[in-house]
């Protein structure tokens, strides 16, 4: 062995020394690639590429579950939460990442230079980046207020002299002015191709814009009710004055989108809840979604969700499952089949003067179908088998008996049979897992068997555009325009496919509908801070008061800032007439410790001192 090797040295000590040094020092690396050979071959800039799309900076997202009970959508079940804190920091959501626009500024210009890659290669990619780049410069205006604006790669000369390299921050408005123009400028230049999800395309190009557009509208009309949101040069802030025009651009590019005939709403399945969680799930020719992030088993790239959010009833994955839930606050959001908000009906006014149900999803009969489609409410069935929510018995003398493990035998009467106490999902307060708010996730919660193991897990993709909240923003847009019969026609089109018959009229549309259709829509799609923020109500919903479950739900300022839950209990009474039926209580989860309050410096995240330091034109945001 060692001769060989020997000769095999020897052989490559031969044949160096028969080239000049200069050769051998260029000999071609055959693991390497420098950048110009990356940048000849369109497979390997695809690949570049598909890393900048894989960093798009998401907020609330199937991987970052903890984000949805930050505000009164859902309970954490487990640690995780912020049910104890009460200030949200300047710091949340902070986001300011010029290494991201410098490699995609990187990216165009290297794209540009190649001498290989062919004409059309080189529009698709360039196009691509610039919807990268305005889409990460609307992630950081809509956090960050106003942002220098770097359209091209700084370089530094290490002479020691930084300055040329420092930009001051743009006006806010003129950052949502460059995403808007971008979005118009590459539609065209983008394929035309509606299957295409996970890909820039023409109607992603329209459906940013018009998202863009109307939080740009939004802000300048509603931040005249928080003046002191503002900075002096228009760092944050837009005027008043632009409110019509961005609306008036919204619209335009939601009606253009929705007139190119290119999405339409998912309606697939018979079953409206089923259907609306399709929406989701579906990966299969969906006329819906519009630009996802994809996950997919066979690469490997996965995610948690179902994972830590299976019913614990029926967990494929032993004390894993039912860590998020969903809120009473939202669940009695939902409106009535006849158009008419209202608590959930458990009781004739005392506490303890209770409804009696024959079964537990009784109490949600005659619901906009989107609760269940969004929800596992008492009742519901997940993969076909109950999820067994239930959180003790109401026993005849008015007394309740649960237990302390999911699942739990007692006996009511001393001396006689044990019984089943609480469901095999809880709720049990404190109980990680259980559904301490009485609800489980349906939406994003994959249903396939195997999603909910560790070796496995889920492949959902997490949806970031989708055609209802272009119907939505277009019906937003319309109604702050004064065009009343257009907003009801797009709104209509969004609550027909959700089941609800009975058909807005112009009238009836208002900024507390426009608020409401968003909530229940959308809910955990990355939606509820954004709009709380750009409609200046996150400081009045969110007030830090220690405010009770609010009985007109329908209200966009009804404070909200403590999470609650609802809890079913069977009647144990053999004899009596309402023996095995179901009542329910409202609770507050002991976890809930304080009201969430948001303040004015919330609107816009803090700039940190070592931006500021480094860059002195960088001036802070208000109220901070």
């Amino acid at each position: 062995m060692k001769k060989y090797i020997f000769l095999i040295i020897g052989a490559l000590a031969l044949n160096s020394s028969c080239k000049k040094d200069e050769d051998f020092l260029n000999v071609k690396s055959t693991n390497i690639l420098l950048v110009d050979e990356v940048y000849e071959d369109p497979r390997l800039v695809l690949s570049v590429i598909t890393d900048l799309y894989n960093r798009i900076p998401d907020l609330v997202e199937p991987s970052n579950m903890g984000i949805y009970a930050s505000f009164d959508e859902a309970f954490a079940s487990g640690d995780y939460g912020r049910h104890q804190n009460r200030e949200y920091s300047y710091d949340d959501w902070n986001y300011w990442d010029y290494g991201y626009i410098r490699e995609i500024n990187l990216f165009m210009q290297r794209v540009a230079a190649s001498e290989k890659l062919l004409p059309a290669d080189k529009t698709r990619f360039t196009a691509e980046a610039r919807f990268l780049r305005a889409n990460a410069y609307f992630e950081m205006v809509k956090r960050m207020g106003g942002v220098p604006l770097i359209l091209e790669p700084l370089i530094y000369d290490f002479s020691g002299d930084a300055t040329s390299l420092r930009k001051p921050r743009a006006k806010e408005a003129e950052v949502y002015d460059f995403v808007i123009s971008e979005m118009e400028a590459i539609k065209s230049v983008l394929p035309n191709t509606p299957g295409e999800k996970s890909r820039a395309t023409y109607g992603l190009a329209l459906a940013a814009k018009t998202r863009a557009a109307l939080y740009a509208g939004s802000i300048a009309k509603y931040g005249a009710t928080t003046p002191s949101v503002s900075l002096p040069n228009g760092e944050v802030g837009i005027p008043a004055d632009k409110a019509n025009g961005y609306y008036q651009t919204a619209l335009a590019a939601a009606q253009e989108l929705i007139n190119s005939g290119q999405y339409s709403l998912y309606q697939k399945n018979p079953d409206l809840s089923t259907n609306f969680a399709n929406i989701i799930l579906d990966k299969a020719n969906n006329p819906e979604v519009i630009f996802v992030e994809d996950f997919k088993l066979r690469s490997g790239k996965v995610h948690g969700f179902a994972l830590d959010n299976q019913p614990r009833a029926i967990t494929e994955e032993g004390e894993r499952g039912g860590r998020l839930n969903p809120s009473l606050n939202l669940v009695q959001s939902f409106e009535k089949l006849d158009n008419t908000f209202a608590p959930l009906p458990i009781n004739n006014g005392s506490p303890t003067d209770y409804i009696y149900y024959d079964k537990p999803e009784d109490l949600f009969a005659g619901r906009d179908p989107r609760l269940r489609g969004t929800a596992l409410v008492p009742g519901a069935l997940f993969k076909d088998k109950p999820i067994d929510i239930w959180a003790g018995l109401l026993l005849s003398n008015g007394s309740f008996l649960s237990g302390d493990q999911l699942g739990q035998l007692k006996a009511p009467v001393e001396g006689g049979p044990s019984v089943q106490v609480v469901g095999r999902s809880g709720p049990i307060d404190g109980y990680d897992g259980s559904a301490q708010s009485g609800f489980y996730m349906r939406k994003y919660n994959d249903p396939l068997v195997g999603s909910g193991q560790i070796g496995t897990q889920s492949d959902v993709w997490n949806v970031r555009y989708r055609y209802a909240e272009v119907l939505l923003n277009a019906a937003e847009a319309a109604f702050e325009l004064g065009l009343l019969d257009e907003a009801a026609t797009y709104m209509n089109q969004v609550r027909s496919r959700a089941g609800l018959t009975k058909a807005l009229t112009p009238g009836d549309i208002t900024f507390d509908r426009i608020v409401h259709e968003r909530k229940v829509e959308l809910a955990f799609e990355n939606h509820l801070l954004w709009d709380m923020k750009r409609w200046r109500l996150a400081h009045i919903v969110w007030d830090g008061s220690n405010s009770d479950l609010t009985t007109q739900p329908g209200k966009a300022t009804e404070p909200s800032t403590r999470v609650f839950g609802l809890w079913p209990y069977k009647v144990y009474n053999p004899g009596g007439a309402n023996h095995e039926k179901w009542v329910f209580r409202k609770v507050t989860p002991s976890r809930v410790t304080q009201s969430h309050v948001f303040r004015l410096g919330n609107y816009y995240s803090r700039i940190n001192d070592v931006i500021i330091n480094n860059n002195p034109l960088i001036v802070r945001n208000p109220n901070q």
